[in-house]
């Protein structure tokens, strides 16, 4: 009977770690579309400051929050 008990254990642990395994899969895919989407942005924005006029660019330090 142990033994059965042992095997029982072992089946509920396994079952339990893929379902870990699978949540952790479906983190990892989420992380990856979004990693993939912000280098999307951020090379649309480095295009837009290379195409930028020289007038055109600007800092955004030079702006005023808008509390002041």
């Amino acid at each position: 009977m142990r033994l059965e008990e042992r095997l029982t254990e072992l089946e509920i642990k396994i079952s339990y770690s893929e379902d870990l395994l699978d949540d952790l899969n479906r983190t990892v895919y989420r992380q990856q579309q979004q990693i993939d989407l912000l280098t999307k942005e951020i090379c649309a924005l480095r295009e837009q400051a290379r195409n930028a006029e020289p007038g055109e660019v600007r800092s955004l330090r030079d702006d005023i929050p808008p509390h002041y």
